[in-house]
């Protein structure tokens, strides 16, 4: 007989093998059946940022992982990880307050990238800082500036990593006149075969930071592969494109004992 696992998001809702019981903010009005099922886990799959920290201070396991909820659409946490690991990264620098960000163009030459430092994603609060003036815009109304140097590509790579390896492997390639290659912004997916070496660097950086569930973007840039930034909240887009079930994958994973 096959296991069955729970799980509070509703990610895995349509996966025959997990028994999912929704998302309560207050633990209290979760049923004293829930609690229990709770309890007797093993693990809890897609717990939320919020009950994945509770279930690690009570050594509960979870998938994602702890790591991984730590780092969800948090592009500062995620640099200095990238930084502290030795691995391919754009050159990055995070200011705070008027005075440091007054320094940003002591650091950075035109163009460059300006980025949400938290809270952002499918490309939304990325931006092209081509002067003065698209610098001031995007420093205005913020206490927090995330700084990135600027690659010149039109395409970069999403490798999704679940469990210890790299499911899945495709292209995104930027629009028109559009920088950003997220299918969100007019990016389209293309399915060429991936180097094997983009795809190495994924599981190594995934396995590094403690990511089990995690969409690396990573690009070539000088005939070097970088690290661009991780996405715990990525799209099933490119699953979709290449006729992969997801559902029908999570549930093998499941089965198989690897996730």
């Amino acid at each position: 007989m096959k296991r069955q696992v729970l799980a509070l998001e509703a990610r895995l809702r349509m996966c025959r093998n997990v028994r999912t019981i929704g998302v309560r903010p207050n633990f209290a009005d979760y049923s004293e059946k829930e609690v229990n099922w709770i309890r007797e886990a093993g693990k809890i799959y897609y717990p939320t940022v919020f009950y994945a920290d509770l279930f690690n201070a009570v050594g509960k396991p979870t998938f994602p992982s702890y790591h991984t909820y730590k780092c969800v659409q948090d592009k500062i946490k995620q640099s200095a990880l990238f930084q502290l690991a030795g691995l391919p990264h754009p050159r990055t620098r995070v200011f705070y307050g008027s005075r440091q960000k007054a320094k940003i163009r002591e650091y950075f030459s035109y163009p460059c990238i300006a980025k949400e430092p938290r809270g952002s994603s499918m490309g939304r609060g990325v931006f092209m800082i081509n002067n003065d003036n698209d610098l001031n815009a995007y420093i205005h109304d913020r206490h927090v500036a995330y700084v990135q140097q600027y690659l010149p590509i039109d395409r970069d790579i999403r490798v999704v990593v679940i469990g210890s390896k790299a499911v899945h492997a495709y292209w995104r390639i930027a629009g028109e006149g559009e920088f950003r290659t997220n299918v969100a912004m007019g990016g389209r997916i293309s399915l060429d075969p991936v180097p094997e070496a983009a795809i190495a660097l994924a599981q190594q950086a995934a396995q590094t930071c403690g990511w089990d569930d995690v969409g690396m973007d990573i690009c070539c840039h000088d005939g070097q592969f970088t690290i661009l930034e991780a996405n715990m909240k990525y799209g099933r887009e490119g699953f979709r494109a290449a006729g992969i079930d997801y559902i029908q994958m999570m549930e093998q994973l499941i089965d198989d004992g690897e996730i």
